[in-house]
């Protein structure tokens, strides 16, 4: 298949929401008709150039040198490719019944489709500077979504997202200057680029600019301190924050941690070195403070968004094993992780577009009038537990098992995180649940009389999702050995 097709699949989207507010569309269904049309044709096109993987990079601009944007469709793209082709239209889908009674829905529109494109540049970039480029735009076109209600609540979520982003891309930009210097070249090949006879005596400088880069990165990825756009975040439309906590930012944020770690730096220089123990640090305090957080937190989408905090620390506690395993576990837990999440928060707006409760105390007895949706979210709540059957235990042990395998004391201590997670994941999904088929007995159901499931705009999705849980968890051997081939550079 032609290479060039990678740089289409990042451009229909793009022109497509920039046609958005420019067709005279009829009516509101033309347009979702249209819209639908383009995401899912480009998906269909992105799972068309998976299944016939082009082997050649592709040059879309050559600057001086070896300074060029190119992709690529390794094993690491495919992944993320895929999981942002797959959940797309669904969300897409999901967006059209949600965003019925919002203004400036076109503008929405525009910006969310864009972002299907960026994020593809992302998951296909062939060097770290192409990465850089797209992630530095993934900021520019998310801004607008996160503040599209223009309440101050979402204007000030929406610069302070914008300070964390530019912020994290300086210190980012950072470690892709080292890598252009200290590198046989700017690509991604498994084990790293940086050439010793290069760095000689400066290894703690470059061991100090990958820590630099990891946390830099780690913005998007809400590792602490850097975490509290996050939840201030939730003020926007449940699409947006479904997809910035699912699919697009955050996700974002994980795999260029995971090419930095295991293709630019590489394992090899950095395992065992003290920057490897500080970056794990990091990750396993945010795995427990985040889910600390969710317990404590009664407003329902910013609970969901400390969640999120916690589970994102799992994709990057992977990162800071640094062994083949722990890109396994990473991996895992990248894709199945925003299967549950999406879910979980496409049922919590469900909720929001139905009735206009935001908060957990007010969703009693909600589970007798709105039963598909809290059915759904009762699994997506057992699966990021990491129940047996379910996606999420999938993740988890892999996890745990690349943890123990690494034989390093301070991955020990990561499982004792993980474990602890578990338990305070089941407090704060499990009380939602609770609350919502058994409230107290004196609670009246005639208050709640117009609480009920949403059309099958939004039921669809959150099927789709809530069977790729089970699929994956019962029948997870296929996935987890391409991960297997990826993390052993067979693909």
């Amino acid at each position: 298949m032609n290479a060039s097709l990678m740089l289409a699949v990042v451009l229909i989207p793009f022109i497509g929401g920039i046609l958005i507010p420019l067709l005279p569309f009829k009516n509101r269904n033309q347009m979702a008709v249209f819209l639908e049309t383009v995401v899912l044709v480009n998906s269909l096109l992105v799972w068309g150039m998976l299944l016939n993987r082009p082997t050649e990079t592709f040059t879309i601009i050559q600057f001086a040198g070896n300074l060029t944007l190119t992709f690529k469709l390794d094993g690491m793209a495919c992944i993320f490719g895929g999981l942002v082709a797959t959940l797309w239209p669904l969300a897409t889908l999901y967006s059209f019944e949600y965003m019925k009674h919002e203004d400036h829905e076109r503008t929405f529109f525009m910006f969310y489709t864009a972002t299907y494109g960026v994020t593809l540049g992302i998951a296909m970039s062939g060097n770290i500077l192409t990465m850089y480029f797209f992630y530095e735009l993934l900021t520019l076109v998310t801004v607008p979504l996160v503040m599209h209600t223009l309440t101050r609540e979402a204007v000030l979520a929406s610069r302070k997202y914008l300070y964390y982003s530019l912020g994290g891309a300086a210190f980012a930009f950072i470690g892709v200057i080292f890598i252009i210097i200290y590198g046989d070249s700017m690509d991604f090949i498994l084990g790293g680029i940086l050439n010793m006879n290069k760095i000689g005596s400066r290894t703690d400088i470059l061991l100090f600019v990958y820590v630099l880069t990891f946390m830099g990165f780690g913005v998007k990825a809400a590792i602490c301190p850097f975490n509290s756009w996050l939840p201030e975040a939730g003020v926007a439309p449940t699409p947006v924050t479904a997809l910035l906590h699912a699919v697009a930012v955050v996700k974002s944020g994980a795999f260029a941690i995971l090419r930095i770690t295991y293709f630019s730096f590489g394992v090899t220089f950095l395992r065992g070195t003290w920057a490897q123990n500080v970056v794990m640090c990091f990750v396993i305090f945010t795995i427990v403070y985040g889910c600390s957080m969710a317990v404590k937190e009664t407003h329902l989408k910013r609970r969901l968004a400390f969640s999120t905090i916690s589970n994102l620390s799992y994709i990057l506690f992977g990162a800071t094993i640094m062994t083949p395993l722990g890109l396994i576990g990473a991996l895992s837990h990248l894709i199945f992780h925003a299967v549950m999440k999406i879910c979980s928060f496409f049922c919590a707006g469900a909720v929001i577009y139905k009735t206009n409760r935001h908060y957990v105390h007010e969703l009693d007895g909600f589970g007798r009038n709105m039963p598909i949706v809290f059915g759904i979210f009762t699994v997506s709540a057992f699966a990021l537990m990491g129940v047996p059957g379910l996606c999420g235990f999938i993740s988890k042990y892999n996890l745990a098992y690349a943890a123990v395998q690494s034989e390093n004391p301070l991955a020990y201590v990561g499982i004792g995180a993980l474990l602890i997670s578990a338990l305070l994941t089941a407090i704060y999904m499990l009380s939602i649940v609770i609350r919502a088929f058994f409230p107290a007995k004196e609670f009246d159901y005639e208050t709640i009389t117009d609480v009920h499931d949403p059309n099958w705009l939004m039921i669809v999705p959150l099927a789709c999702f809530v069977a790729a849980m089970f699929y994956f968890g019962l029948h997870s051997a296929p996935i987890v050995s391409f991960f297997t081939n990826v993390a052993n550079g067979l693909l």
